[in-house]
């Protein structure tokens, strides 16, 4: 077992790969607890896809020492601040506490993650479950587009597939299986436990231990590792004429989240569509009134990335939406961003990190984050020295280089039929 320091985070890592941080704050009486796994949708092969989503769920169906009813009844009382996660590169469940809660906190998580009963019963009941909640994206035309456009932009890979699975991988997942897929990946090595608030390192580490120190690692090897996709540019319009809106996205490859420049591409996708001074935001809602949701994100993994522009609006207005959005695009290639465009996200992203400085819950994601990506702690120090020393000329390159006809992705939902959509709408040159 070996301690370190870096930044505010005292760090443990224990033979057997758990890492344990922790970051106190002084002056508050909260505690969050985070057990992030490195095991998410895209670690899957596809005979085990959904399995991250469908075990995120079955580890709340009851354990050796507590029932289904046990377990939501001891949540509750702890403030029922418990939440649980699936995304592409990890599995999370995060609980905040008042700190005296901490122990119970602990003790309910790690029995939850040690000794899930899996019981076949549980399981078909909650395969019905997560199959209703793939219905619900079906009613969500936001979420239905997204998987949509994943499904098209990585094919053939983990992206490209919906985290919750599919109604017959889902139902392929019974006592048996889930057990051997979990016993193989979600293991020590796999394992980030963070705390942070009013938490004492010792006293986290020693509670660590006793749940997970003796544990073996996984034999899961290999079948965890991922392949950097290669992003197609599909073109795609889906008709669904029960739909009020027409939504659509625009993207493009975008730099990784392990990326140097990746504080200049964050900064690049809120200019043009992060808030309400953004370009996209006043140039189609606010000056057009075209529609009340658009915004574009960068959405950044650990070995590549998407940049998406997005809105939603009358199918009659669509057209017009597309235009004026490629038109921000070919606007930022001809001309840049303004001195004062650059200052006003650098002063946004400055202000959204030191108010998250104030919250636990926000200082235990990044302290987990942070590991899972980088290995190690960034200071905020660090990272605001990083923002500030991107240059208008960096924002331009990056760009130059993704901002490409040919490496436009599109796609739309809605009652679109006769709406004149065509790739030729999409050129930057």
């Amino acid at each position: 077992m070996k301690a370190d320091i870096s930044c505010n985070v005292l760090e443990t890592r224990f033979e057997n790969g758990l890492t344990v941080l922790t970051d106190h704050m002084e002056g508050v009486r909260s505690a969050t607890l985070s057990f992030l796994y490195r095991v998410g949708a895209r670690c899957e092969s596809a005979e085990w896809h959904g399995v991250s989503h469908f075990i995120e769920h079955a580890v709340f169906k009851g354990t050796r020492r507590r029932s289904t009813l046990d377990i939501a009844i001891e949540q509750d009382r702890l403030g029922g601040n418990f939440d649980a996660f699936t995304t592409h590169e990890e599995t999370g469940f995060v609980m905040k506490v008042v700190d005296e809660k901490i122990d119970k906190a602990f003790d309910l998580m790690t029995d939850m993650l040690s000794e899930p009963r899996f019981f076949a019963q549980d399981l078909e009941a909650e395969q019905n479950v997560i199959i209703e909640e793939m219905k619900m994206t079906e009613d969500a035309p936001e979420e239905q587009l997204g998987e949509i456009f994943n499904a098209a932009m990585f094919p053939e890979n983990g992206l490209g597939r919906p985290i919750v699975g599919t109604p017959e991988s889902v139902r392929t997942f019974n006592s048996e299986r889930t057990r051997e897929y979990f016993e193989r990946t979600f293991t020590p090595e796999n394992l980030i436990i963070t705390a942070a608030g009013s938490v004492d390192h010792a006293k986290v580490v020693e509670l660590s231990e006793n749940a997970f120190g003796r544990r073996q690692r996984g034999t899961a090897g290999d079948t965890l590792k991922f392949a950097k996709p290669v992003a197609a540019t599909p073109f795609i319009v889906k008709h669904r004429g029960d739909l009020e809106q027409a939504h659509f996205v625009i993207a493009t490859p975008f730099p990784s989240a392990r990326d140097d420049r990746r504080y200049a591409a964050d900064l690049l996708a809120n200019i043009i569509g992060g808030g309400t001074s953004s370009r996209i935001w006043q140039s189609i809602r606010e000056e057009r009134g075209l529609a009340y949701s658009v915004g574009s994100a960068a959405t950044l993994y650990q070995d590549c990335g998407v940049f998406a522009l997005f809105a939603a609006t009358s199918p009659e207005q669509t057209r017009e939406a597309i235009e004026l959005s490629v038109a921000e695009l070919r606007s930022i290639l001809r001309e840049g961003v303004t001195s004062d465009e650059l200052e006003l996200a650098k002063e946004t992203a400055r202000a959204s990190i030191l108010l998250s400085l104030e919250d636990s819950l926000s200082r235990a994601a990044s302290a987990a984050g942070q590991e899972l990506t980088f290995g190690r702690q960034i200071s905020v120090e660090e990272t605001l020295e990083s923002i500030e020393r991107v240059t208008a000329d960096q924002i331009f390159e990056i760009a130059h280089e993704f901002f490409r006809t040919d490496q436009i992705a599109f796609a739309a939902l809605g009652d679109l039929k006769g709406k004149g959509l065509e790739r030729g709408q999409l050129s930057l040159g």
